[in-house]
């Protein structure tokens, strides 16, 4: 298949609804989906999930029609969707945390599996929806910790309560799509991407975002465990696997329905310790990381996916590798740092060069 290309005339003016929507990815996506023409609708929690917000830095407020409210919540959930009446439907919203899992393990199902079937529940009852595609995680599958890429029709699992959270979704988006959207003709997938990073990410334990907070304040990052090996990827590239998976969808619901990868190649899967030193690099300065042996939960070692079938099926592939992804990274928060105002113009440049980038590959 050729390489694929986000058609923007297929979005301008479709009704599309993001739950998540104030989060990283989501706030890349409505920035995208915003430029393309798309009336957006989103459904979130009340606070902001970060401090600072990446929302809120790109002034997303005003091309967004949002509600607040918990997923968990039903008539939330019923009222954000009747009321939008959206044609497209990608969910977002989630306790994203390994180690809060640990923390809350019943908040994190209730988050990620009541809160998903209640999408779905409402989405099988909205007549305008066409294609909806369920955001969850590379965490979703049985890991057998070996030097294996997982496909999509490998068993699911979880050792901790997030990735086995994730994997419920899985079975839960599976079950209502075989049930309840087939007959209808109405498409129904799941994404499944690695570890992602890119401009605005300030969620809590993760490495970027410690590393540049840290760093601004010349403090070392402290690594739990930089041996182990992590698919990195720039935010973009699972946001065009998404936007592009949505369009096959919308095209023919019954090819296109089911999981899929969107992982990195493979020479972008990399230790902890390969990305906090390349991330060192570009950001400069006095900047210092070192380890700690403080680590008493489990967290997957080695991970990896195969994305063949996103590949040969909807023309997908990665397009930044490691060090382009880290670089683009460390440059969007070196000029937020330094008190660059444009920084909705930047995040938009980044979109315009990887569109260009993906027409031209």
């Amino acid at each position: 298949m050729e390489s694929m290309e986000i058609n923007s005339l297929f979005w301008a003016g479709k009704k599309v609804l993001i739950t998540g929507h104030t989060g990283f990815k989501g706030s890349w996506l409505c920035l995208w989906l915003n430029q393309m023409g798309a009336k957006i609708y989103g459904l979130s929690l009340p606070n902001p999930v970060s401090n600072p917000d990446l929302f809120s830095v790109l002034n997303l407020e005003q091309q967004v029609d949002e509600k607040r409210g918990d997923i968990k919540n039903f008539d939330i959930c019923s009222n954000t969707i009747l009321d939008a009446d959206p044609e497209i439907i990608f969910h977002m919203a989630a306790q994203p945390l390994v180690r809060e899992s640990y923390a809350n393990p019943l908040t994190t199902y209730n988050t990620n599996v009541i809160g998903n079937a209640n999408i779905l529940e409402v989405a099988r009852t909205c007549k305008s929806v066409k294609a909806i595609v369920v955001i969850t995680t590379d965490k979703c599958y049985e890991n057998i910790e070996k030097n294996y890429a997982y496909v999509e029709t490998d068993p699911l699992g979880g050792y901790d309560p997030y990735s086995s959270s994730k994997a419920c979704a899985e079975l839960v988006a599976s079950t209502y799509y075989r049930s309840f959207f087939k007959a209808k003709g109405i498409g129904l997938a799941t994404a499944r991407s690695g570890n992602v990073i890119g401009g605005g990410d300030w969620s809590v334990d993760r490495l970027f975002p410690d590393a540049v907070k840290a760093w601004s304040n010349n403090e070392k990052i402290i690594i739990r465990y930089p041996k182990a090996t992590r698919p990195w990827q720039h935010v973009l590239d699972p946001l065009s696997g998404y936007l592009a998976l949505a369009e096959h969808l919308w095209e023919n619901p019954d090819e296109y329905s089911g999981p899929w990868n969107f992982g990195p190649d493979k020479n972008s899967i990399k230790t902890v310790q390969d990305a906090v030193e390349l991330a060192l690099r570009e950001w400069g300065g006095s900047a210092e990381w070192e380890s700690t042996n403080n680590n008493n939960l489990h967290e997957a070692g080695l991970l990896q996916l195969n994305s063949d079938k996103a590949q040969s099926m909807l023309g997908w592939k990665p397009r930044l590798d490691f060090f382009n992804a880290v670089r683009k990274t460390i440059y969007w928060y070196r000029k937020f740092y330094s008190g660059n105002l444009y920084l909705t113009k930047l995040t938009l440049n980044q979109i315009d060069k990887y569109e260009g980038e993906a027409i031209h590959a």
